[in-house]
């Protein structure tokens, strides 16, 4: 009867559960994404996009949605460097740290470390981003991703 019982629950757990393997495909698009921005490359980062994507980002506004999102979330970006002094921006990628893929949909936590100057100060920040995928004809694309984390701090 054990037997039984642990083989219909190992049964549920596979019927019921998301896929959680990594899956190089789903995460190729993220880390292409941020290879093109560390280059300065926006059209390269953008082709990572869906046409509808939206970004959640602490600096103002906060959310860009719809048709060219990244190009105006950079646009932003760089604005905000400049008022600021910020120069060198960079982001770093860890592993990822949580996937679930459920057809032609995907969730990806990605730890971040993101390294920059700020009025010719080092400053870091550690973060998470947090992408929502759609699988397209062409592939895998971003449909939506977050910045999470706390302020940046001096280098040590």
């Amino acid at each position: 009867m054990k037997t039984i019982v642990i083989a219909l629950a190992s049964a549920i757990a596979v019927w019921a559960a998301p896929a959680l393997a990594k899956d190089a495909a789903v995460e190729a698009p993220i880390y292409q994404f941020l290879d093109a921005f560390n280059k300065g490359d926006i059209a390269a980062a953008a082709a990572t996009h869906a046409d509808d994507a939206h970004i959640t980002d602490e600096f103002a506004p906060h959310f860009w949605g719809g048709h060219d999102v990244l190009k105006r979330w950079a646009a932003d970006f760089d604005k905000d460097a400049a008022a600021k002094g910020l120069t060198n921006p960079k982001v770093v990628l860890g592993g990822v740290t949580r996937e679930l893929v459920e057809g032609d949909r995907a969730y990806v936590v990605v730890p971040s470390v993101y390294t920059f100057t700020l009025k010719g100060v080092a400053m870091r920040e550690t973060a998470q981003m947090t992408f929502a995928l759609h699988k397209e004809d062409g592939g895998w694309k971003i449909v939506s991703w977050t910045w999470t984390g706390p302020d940046a701090s001096p280098v040590p």
